[in-house]
Formats: C-alpha cells, sequence, structure tokens
C-alpha cells in the first residue's frame, strides 16, 4: 500500500515539474489561452449575415416621360425586394444630368442613353474634362426612340422643313439637344443656326404644341409617350426619319438603329413610323459593392414579367439582349457574376 502511494506521488511530482517547464523563459506563469485556443473561441462570422444597408438614389427625367415611371417601378422593387436595400427614384433633367449626378457621388444608379454613357465614361461631347471612368453597366434595356412632332399647320414633313421653323431642342446641352445635332445635321441643315431653337423641357413643349406657339419639338423617350399622346390629339403628328439620314447617322455614331413605331401607337396614327433609336442602358456606379449589384441585377431579372406589366417599356426585355447594343461599355461584377451564373455570358 506504501509502495503504491509512493508511486502515485512521485507520479504527481513528475506531472508537476513538467508542467513548470512549460512556461516561457521569463517565468512568465500566466494560465491566457494560447493564440490557437483564443482563435477557435472567437465567435466566427456569419456567412449567411445580411449586408451592410445599401441606399440607392435613382435620378429618372422629367415626372411627364416615360423613364421616370420607369425608374420609379425598378426602385420600388428594390427597395420592397431586397431587405437591406433603401431606393428611390427622382425626377432628373434627364440622362446627361442622370449621368453627372453618378460620378459625382449624388446618385448610386441610373439610365441614359447608350451613347452618353459612352461618352461619359471615355470623356468625350458633353464629357470632355469630366471622365467618370469608373462607370459600370447593370443592364441594356429598350431601344429609346427619336419621336419628332410637328403640328399640322406647319407644313413640316421631314427634318429638312424645321429650317426657319420654332422649334422646341430641350435644354441647353441636353442629350435630347445633342441627338437634334445630330439628327438635323444629318439632314443637311446648319444647327442651331438654321432653326429657330426654343430651349425647354417637352413637358412645357406638349403645351405649346396644343397651342400651336412652336411648329415642332423634339421627344426621346419610350412610345408612347404622355407629351407625344397629348401633341397628337390637338392634331400634330410623328414624322418618320428616312434611311438616308439614319444611314448617315450610322456611318459616325454606330450606336444608332432604325426603329418601327408601329401604327395606332398615337391618336390620329394610321401607318407605321420609321425613326431612329439609340439602346437604353442601366448603369450604377463602380464603387457599389458586387453583392449589391449582383442582387440589383437579380432581383430585376426574376421580376422583369411583372415590371413589363407596369410599364410598356420593360415588356418582353430579356438578359440575353440585355448584353448587346450597350456600345462596349463595361458589366459591373456583380452584373457580369449573374449573367455568367444564368449562362449569358
Amino acid at each position: 500500500m506504501k509502495k503504491a502511494l509512493s508511486l502515485a506521488l512521485a507520479a504527481a511530482l513528475m506531472l508537476s515539474l513538467l508542467a513548470s517547464c512549460g512556461n516561457d523563459a521569463s517565468g512568465d506563469n500566466s494560465t491566457a489561452p494560447s493564440e490557437d485556443v483564443q482563435a477557435s473561441a472567437a465567435p466566427a462570422t456569419d456567412p449567411g449575415a445580411e449586408p451592410d444597408p445599401v441606399t440607392i438614389n435613382f435620378p429618372t427625367a422629367t415626372s411627364g416621360g416615360a423613364l421616370y415611371a420607369v425608374g420609379a417601378a425598378i426602385t420600388n422593387l428594390w427597395d420592397t425586394e431586397i431587405s437591406y436595400v433603401s431606393a428611390s427614384s427622382q425626377a432628373s433633367n434627364g440622362g446627361i444630368d442622370n449621368l453627372n449626378q453618378v460620378s459625382e457621388g449624388e446618385a448610386q444608379v441610373s439610365i441614359a442613353i447608350s451613347s452618353n454613357c459612352y461618352q461619359c465614361l471615355n470623356g468625350t461631347d458633353s464629357f470632355e474634362g469630366y471622365a467618370y471612368g469608373d462607370l459600370k453597366v447593370i443592364a441594356g434595356l429598350y431601344f429609346n426612340p427619336n419621336q419628332v412632332v410637328v403640328t399640322e399647320k406647319s407644313g413640316i414633313a421631314d427634318l429638312a422643313g424645321v429650317k426657319g421653323k420654332h422649334f422646341a431642342v430641350a435644354a441647353a446641352g441636353s442629350s435630347v439637344e445633342g441627338e437634334c445635332m445630330n439628327h438635323f445635321t444629318a439632314a443637311g441643315l446648319n444647327y442651331p443656326d438654321d432653326i429657330n431653337c426654343e430651349y425647354i423641357a417637352f413637358t412645357d413643349a406638349a403645351d405649346m404644341l396644343q397651342n400651336s406657339t412652336i411648329d415642332g419639338a423634339w421627344i426621346m423617350s419610350g412610345a408612347p409617350a404622355a407629351a407625344v399622346t397629348q401633341a397628337c390629339t390637338s392634331g400634330c403628328k410623328v414624322l418618320s426619319i428616312s434611311d438616308d439620314v439614319i444611314s448617315a447617322l450610322q456611318a459616325q455614331y454606330p450606336w444608332y438603329a432604325p426603329l418601327t413605331i408601329p401604327a395606332g401607337t398615337y391618336p390620329n396614327q394610321d401607318e407605321d413610323i420609321q425613326t431612329s433609336a439609340i439602346k437604353m442602358v442601366m448603369f450604377c456606379r463602380g464603387d457599389l459593392s458586387e453583392q449589391a449589384v449582383y442582387d440589383l441585377t437579380r432581383t430585376f431579372w426574376e421580376n422583369i414579367d411583372q415590371l413589363g406589366e407596369a410599364q410598356a417599356n420593360l415588356k418582353g426585355l430579356t438578359p440575353e439582349e440585355a448584353v448587346k447594343d450597350i456600345a462596349n461599355l463595361p458589366l459591373h461584377p456583380g452584373a457580369e457574376k449573374y449573367y455568367k451564373e444564368i449562362g449569358v455570358l
């Protein structure tokens, strides 16, 4: 019995000596756990944790245009369906203003024609000296048609006939005024000298057309546009743009495409109207997170039928077409991830 007890005491003594040898040379006998133990004890990051809150300000266009309603429908969807996103749309002066707001950080997502996006990205035309090199695309959307509305009594039959007439060309320096310059130049006019230009928004232009205080107005908006409908109920018509003018435009600006506005789109429109169009692009700041833009893109396309029912301009859009005809603009990594995931890229 004593022998067994002595052996137990010896074993205990040996364990005590070994434990003391495990302390560092400084003699620190602290019992704090090792780094490995501390790391394993730390709470792990929840892989399913919700991303940080994201605010999306989305400028659109004037309140009378189709783009205003399109932006409202999209932001309402995001705000409702993505729990960590707070999204809202606001009226603006249109595409160039939208691009400026996004490039300056006042907004995060918006829509503009692909030509203006290209110019903003590369610092050309209206954006000379003000390039925003981090502009990224979420989706190419619908083609935005140019609609040239004139009064019947003006006698204007084609673009060249606008020479000398009182014509509304939208706000000075706007994307729509740029369309006027490109088209009237292609039609052989000296813009703006050959035209008595009125620099007003098309909502105001529609009232002036209705009152016959101007001869015509340039409206760039998805068809049917409320302003065009208003004008056509008051004896106005939409001009066709000839093949020659469209070919001249395409030779210099490859983003243009011909587009037909079907008969019956507007009051008293008995025939198809050929016009020019540029694809609208939904773009964003490049510093939006990949996860946020992935969720914005996914939610948009998973609900496109619902959006199309609410807004005719979004009806029939497909992800396959969303990556085409966007003037070689770069996709945001989050959008690119989604398109690759569904096999579009």
